[in-house]
């Protein structure tokens, strides 16, 4: 993760777009730290690609001011050099029907570079992501994963203070994806480039961001810490957005062959898996993998992590009832109506709940998310 200046590189005040009457954005006051890494998450037509298009004036006319390096834009600095500062890469990559080293050489060019820096720098940017190889192959048949790596490539050519990224995995396969952002994320601390990224994927936005931002009706609804937003979001719409599994945050206080233990909330959880000792890690537990019982003495069972815990809360859903608990950490479980009427469960009933190593999804901080 980048070491984030608490100086403002970028800040957004008041910015208004609207279309026939329509308010598209609202966006009161906006602060990005050098180096910061801020996703922007929330459903289609939450706004997520029109601050993106606002922020680098690719949007307008708009009401409001952005402010680069302390610099108001249009009055201390000029829309051009301002935009010269920024790189966005889209989903869709768009690429010219020509080679790839002249693709990534396009914004150099524009700028007038001189023809050896423009070769070094671009032959410097197809080896970090991986593409020398393809340096004289046509754009239009590369993959769409390969087509992705060259839109980055050409990005970091410029060298931009900021990198403006509108859900660029999205329409990338599952292996494909995991492995740009391998690879991006270690580019992005090394050059401690400044990136707002846009994603409906909440998981990706916890382990590859410093701060969240969870978008609805052009509105921010609530920023904060990943584990801020996960675990204490504002209202119902961020809760039912960001879902309702378990995500713990907790740090590695010692480690067994195959399993860690974690510290949560003064608890020890052990999970499957590595991790190094000290290290913050994320643990996502679904609800249909906690188990629970009214028996507290120690069943046989096959689950290292046993708690006691008070039911908090009980809503129906669909065919389950989802169950609150306070366990000294917050647990969700899933149980049938059977199991409800069997178990005898209501608000304020001690339970033992119970869950496996094997079930828990570990998120390493500041690596690429694996996938549930």
């Amino acid at each position: 993760m980048n070491m984030v200046e608490h100086v403002p590189i970028l800040e957004a005040k008041n910015l208004e777009v609207k279309r026939g009457g329509t308010i598209l954005l609202n966006i009161p006051s906006l602060s990005i730290g050098k180096g910061e890494i801020l996703a922007l998450i929330g459903p289609n037509g939450a706004g997520k690609t029109t601050f993106l298009q606002t922020l680098s004036y690719l949007l307008q006319p708009f009401q409001g001011e952005i402010f680069f390096r302390g610099k108001k834009v249009e009055t201390h600095i000029s829309v051009l050099e301002y935009r010269r500062k920024l790189a966005m890469v889209f989903q869709d990559p768009l690429l010219f029907d020509t080679t790839v080293f002249n693709n990534v050489a396009s914004g150099l060019k524009i700028r007038g570079m001189k023809k050896k820096e423009m070769e070094a720098r671009v032959i410097e940017q197809l080896d970090r992501f991986g593409m020398s190889h393809l340096s004289h192959r046509s754009a239009k048949t590369l993959s769409g994963g390969e087509a992705q790596r060259a839109s980055l490539a050409r990005a970091f050519a410029i060298q931009p203070e900021i990198l403006l990224l509108d859900e660029p995995f999205a329409s990338l396969d599952p292996p494909t994806r995991e492995s740009l952002i391998e690879d991006l994320e270690p580019i992005l601390y090394r050059t401690r480039t400044t990136a707002i990224f846009a994603t409906h994927d909440r998981l990706e936005a916890l382990s590859f961001s410093d701060r969240i931002a969870v978008m609805n009706n052009g509105m921010i609804q609530q920023i904060g810490s990943p584990e801020e937003v996960m675990n204490h979001p504002i209202d119902e719409f961020v809760a039912s957005f960001v879902g309702v599994e378990t995500i713990l945050t907790g740090k590695v206080i010692k480690k067994n062959a195959g399993t860690f233990f974690a510290s949560i909330e003064g608890q020890e959880i052990e999970a499957a898996g590595d991790a190094h000792l000290g290290e913050t890690v994320f643990l996502c537990i679904r609800p249909e993998n906690v188990t629970l019982s009214t028996q507290f003495h120690r069943e046989a069972t096959s689950a290292r992590n046993v708690f006691t815990g008070r039911i908090l809360k009980i809503a129906p859903l669909g065919p389950y009832q989802k169950v609150q608990l306070g366990c000294g950490f917050p647990l969700v479980a899933y149980v049938t109506n059977h199991s409800l009427e069997e178990l005898s469960l209501t608000e304020g009933k001690e339970v033992r709940a119970s869950f496996k190593a094997t079930a828990i999804h570990v998120v390493r901080k500041g690596e690429s998310w694996k996938g549930f």
